[in-house]
């Protein structure tokens, strides 16, 4: 919209226009303009409405302050969630080892004091124990890939999984795994936490391929959508794909602990790495067909 607001004499007096009021949202310019005869005629204003504008930066600023807000919120939620794992898992351990250490001497020192009943207490007592060590390592280091300071760096993931397929075929010399390991694999991110990503990932299906006469567990990297996409997959276990939106919650598991002893946090342990990294997780999988884990890297 635009129109004179007001003239001016032909000696160039007046001409200002008016300055919008503080609860006026609008921009004023002006341009004088002369007449034919080079005198000043008046001046030609023009009014542009951007309440609009103005109403959609306020909206902006307050999501911008609710977003820092939440921000802060978790950053100080998280930190009370680390102290808390780390107290309670330090914490635990000293009851624990009195615990076990009991155990232990039943066993080993009173063992034909006891009858068979009282030597499966013992026994039930000390492998109770040696579980919740476990129980706690992994919170520990769930704790601690939260907390941890990333570094960005180039990472060779196919040599940290040519490392860890050797120290799990250590494990179990007995053991027919076929590891089909792709090279030159590389990606950026932390190394430390990558690592323990994909040791979680490589463990599981060493674990999951455990009933399966001819192992086969591979590493490797697909492109999606001009995107890399790598992953981790068995022909083990499986799991039912209705299942799937349980796969990385922590303690959740999806079977048996006799078949498959665990904790249940490794794949929460992953996921929360992959987060860290701006990427994302999932799997698939078929029950006694095997799974696929993939994961992006930001």
């Amino acid at each position: 919209m635009s129109r004179i607001l007001r003239p001016v004499s032909g000696n160039g007096g007046g001409g200002a226009a008016r300055r919008p009021a503080k609860n006026e949202m609008g921009v004023r310019s002006h341009r004088k303009f002369r007449s034919p005869s080079w005198k000043m005629g008046g001046v030609i204003c023009v009014v542009r409405d951007i309440t609009a504008r103005k109403e959609v930066e306020e909206e902006i600023r307050k999501l911008n302050e609710d977003l820092e807000r939440h921000a802060l919120e978790l950053s100080v939620a998280n930190k009370e969630l680390e102290a808390f794992s780390y107290s309670v898992s330090h914490d635990l351990r000293t009851p624990l080892t009195r615990i076990y250490s009991a155990g232990q001497a039943l066993q080993e020192e009173y063992a034909a004091c006891l009858d068979e009943t009282g030597r499966f207490f013992v026994r039930t007592i000390c492998e109770a124990s040696e579980h919740m060590e476990e129980l706690i390592d992994a919170l520990m280091v769930l704790s601690r890939v939260t907390s941890k300071e990333m570094r960005d760096e180039e990472v060779d993931l196919s040599g940290l999984a040519r490392e860890i397929a050797a120290e799990l075929q250590l494990t179990q010399t007995d053991r027919q795994v076929e590891f089909v390991l792709n090279p030159g694999i590389k990606a950026n991110g932390d190394e430390q936490l990558l690592r323990v990503a994909l040791e979680n990932l490589l463990e599981n299906a060493w674990k999951y391929t455990r009933q399966v006469p001819i192992a086969r567990i591979e590493f490797g990297v697909i492109e999606h959508h001009g995107r890399k996409v790598y992953f981790v997959r068995d022909n083990g276990a499986g799991f039912d794909m209705r299942d799937a939106d349980k796969l990385f919650i922590p303690f959740q598991r999806l079977h048996h602990s006799k078949d498959f002893p665990g904790t249940g946090v490794g794949l929460a342990t992953v996921q929360r790495i992959i987060y860290r990294h701006c990427g994302r997780v999932w799997g698939e999988g078929e029950v006694c067909k095997g799974a696929t884990f993939y994961f992006t890297l930001k």
